[in-house]
Order: C-alpha cells, then structure tokens, then sequence
C-alpha cells in the first residue's frame, strides 16, 4: 500500500521550526521533501546541542533531528546565478515550494513566487512569515512570544493576583505566562501552512465532482494570523458583548473553580469537571454535596479555599483511583518523561524509534499525530540527512552531467556534505 503523498514533490527552503515541523508532517505521509539548503551552515537547528555522539557533524543535533526525519538535502548557493538557475530547474519538477524567509527576500535575489511560477505554473509556493505578506508589520523581526504577545493569547495566559481591574495590559494581576510548546510556530504556522498546502494541492488536481483548474498559488501563512485563530471562540464573545478579558476571567483558562489544576499531596492534577454532571461526580465522590451549587465560582472564594484543601489531603496515585472509579475528568498532570512513558503515549504509537547513520541504537522521536486507516503514513522510513548529503545525486537525477556537477561544485554553486560546522550565510530569515 502507497504513501498518501508519494507523488508530491516538496523544495523546503525553510529553517528552523514552522518550516520544518510543516515538512515533516508531509514527509511523514510519503511527499518527497528536499532541504534546499545554503552552502554556509544550511539549516541552522542542525547546529544547536545537544548532540548524539557518532552522528555526522551536522546531523548529530537532537533538535534537528527531532525535524528532519524522512527528507533530503542538497546545498546551493542562491546568490550565484548558477545556484539560482539550479533552483529553478528543480522548480519545473517539484509540486511545492515551502520558504520562511522574511517577505521579498527570495524576489530580491530573483527566483521569487512570480519568477517561479514561469518555470512551473503548477506550483504551490507557500511562505511562512510572522505577520504575513502584506500589512504594517510584514518586514518586521519576531518569534513565537511576540506573534502570540500581539495576537492578545500571551495577555490572557496566567493566573489573575488579585485587583478588580483585571489582569490584563492596564489592570493589576500577575504576569503572562508562556507556554512551553510554540503555539504560534507550529499551531499557527506549521499546521496551518500543511493545510494550506492540501487545500491548493487539491484546487490545481480537482476530484470526481470538480475538475481541478491545473493552476498553483500563492499560500500565504502568517503566524500571528494563524495563532490568533486559535482564540475564535474569545473572539465571538467579545465581537458580541465587547468586554475585554483580562488574565484569569476566562473560563477555560482559570475563572472557575470546577476547571484549573490542583496540587495534591505529592504533585499536581488537573480536574476538567465544566459540564455539571462531571462536577457533581467529584463532589459526590468526596462526600461534598454541599458544594455542588457552587460549581462556576471563582478563584478567591470560600469554595475554592475548600476544594483546594480536598485536593492537597490526597496523592496524586489516589487522585488516579479516585477517576477510575467516578467519571469526573481528572487528569494527572505528568512530567515530560512520565508522559513518554505512559500507556496513552506507547498505545497511541506516539514515540518511535529510528535509526541515525553514526549513532549506536535507537533514536527516539515523537511519531505521527495523524492516524490514516487505509493508507497510514510512515514516520521511520529515512533518516535525517546530513548536510548537502544528496546534492550530487539530486543534480544528477535533474539531468546534469558529471562535468556540469563538477562545474558547479567548483564554482561554489553548489556543495555536497560538510565534515563540520560552517559559517552562516543565509538570505534572511523570518527572526
């Protein structure tokens, strides 16, 4: 049985995060993706530590790694016009065109979407930016923090302190709290530029019902654009009633009682009780009828000073018993290595292992979060490449001879593998 995307040819020129989660999810259901990379340091996760001994000097980064499963790698320099002329002859064959360089940098240099599209009509160009193609921002410099800190998530994020103004940029409260994976990078950019990518992949081939029009387009992903999607509910209500929220008044991020983690005796559990009957449920197994009425009261009052101490006079193991027995979503909330090691994790098939040219036994990764039925994808095929690994073969399946590889590797255009690490010379990235 095939790979669902095995006949989609994919030119990463990206870096780092957003870029790179987004052509791993495609790699991972068989598009043949290749890292169009500099012929400085390329990629530069591939640089940054820790490092698994024995691995090729630039693919030896867990981060890099963690990303760049199941691809391929090829070294040009975009600066020369044998490097960019190379580039556009990859152009004519591939499908997609992933970049995150900051908006006009790859026009700049003349193989921009507009030059691309000559070589290829066909092709689906996507750019991952912070702020997007257009608007007062576009050039401007960011990561993940500032796209969530100008879309109004990082300001809602955290525990109010105290103070009838809110928590929010003009009440008094306690801080923003950043969260430990990148909303923006993957959630905004990442998944939304994979999607984006389907959708016109599926616009230029058509189906059954509607001839496809055998044209490609631009998709521009902006991340702040995409993260503040993610607020779409928060937004309804306030494009309803026009109350702002601060920090600590919504009721999906700390407002109510029945709907916040907890400390208990020897950790932290998270209790999840929002529809009445799961409510209920946990007061009826702690013998606390009476505080049953008091589900959406807030943090501060005397019920939740109760509930709190409920919580801290039992183990978190306790706590575990205690929702096997009364359906109340109670959770515990586990470290990092308890959570890879958990029977959810290993039955779900969420860490897989791999082998990595160099290093001795198993690399072990995150696996695939999207579970085909019929044609699942395959996350364990290929290693991460080395850098430039698959130049000189990349150049000689596009129809160059071995003199014209020669030349072009002689003349700086194009490099195959480095031993080691390089100095930088990119484009201009998206940070």
């Amino acid at each position: 049985m095939g790979l669902p995307l095995e006949d989609v040819k994919v030119l990463d020129l990206s870096r780092l995060l957003p870029g790179g989660f987004c052509s791993l999810l495609l790699a991972d259901m068989g598009a043949d993706v290749l890292k169009v990379e500099d012929v400085g340091a390329g990629d530069y996760i591939r640089w940054s530590p820790p490092y698994y001994e024995g691995a090729h000097e630039s693919a030896r980064s867990a981060l890099y790694l963690a990303l760049n499963r199941n691809k391929r790698s090829i070294r040009l320099d975009l600066k020369s016009e044998q490097g960019r002329e190379m580039l556009l002859k990859l152009v004519r064959d591939c499908d997609v065109v992933l970049e995150s360089f900051r908006p006009g940098v790859l026009d700049r240099l003349g193989v921009g979407y507009e030059r691309m599209k000559q070589e290829n009509p066909r092709i689906v160009y996507c750019a991952i930016t912070g702020y997007g193609q257009d608007g007062p921002k576009r050039d401007a410099p960011g990561h993940d923090m500032n796209y969530l800190g100008l879309i109004g998530m990082l300001g809602l994020t955290g525990e109010r302190s105290g103070g009838a103004g809110g928590a929010g940029a003009g009440g008094a409260g306690g801080g923003p709290i950043q969260s430990a994976g990148q909303i923006a990078d993957v959630g905004g950019g990442a998944m939304m530029a994979a999607f984006g990518i389907m959708a016109a992949l599926h616009e230029r081939d058509g189906s059954l019902a509607k001839p496809g029009s055998g044209e490609g387009q631009l998709v521009d992903i902006s991340m702040s654009d995409g993260a503040l999607s993610w607020l779409a509910l928060v937004a309804g209500r306030f494009f309803l009633d026009g109350v702002t929220p601060h920090r600590g008044d919504l009721e999906l991020a700390g407002a109510l009682i029945c709907y916040r983690p907890y400390e208990c005796a020897d950790g932290w559990v998270s209790l999840g009780a929002l529809e009445p009957k799961f409510w209920q449920a946990w007061c009826r197994g702690v013998g606390r009828d009476d505080l049953i009425e008091r589900q959406f009261e807030r943090p501060g009052s005397s019920a939740h000073a109760e509930v709190k101490a409920v919580f801290k006079s039992r183990t978190r193991a306790e706590w575990e018993e205690f929702a096997a027995q009364h359906e109340c979503c109670l959770e515990p909330v586990l470290d990092l290595d308890e959570a890879l090691a958990s029977e959810l994790v290993r039955a779900r098939e969420m860490v897989v292992e791999l082998s990595q040219p160099g290093v001795e036994g198993p690399v072990r990764q995150l696996g695939m979060p999207v579970k085909l039925s019929r044609t699942p994808g395959q996350a364990a095929r290929m290693p991460a490449p080395a850098l430039g690994e698959h130049t000189e073969t990349v150049l000689r399946d596009a129809g160059l001879s071995d003199e014209e590889i020669s030349e072009l590797l002689a003349a700086g255009a194009a490099a195959g593998a480095s031993p080691g690490p390089v100095a930088h010379r990119s484009a201009g990235s998206t940070a």
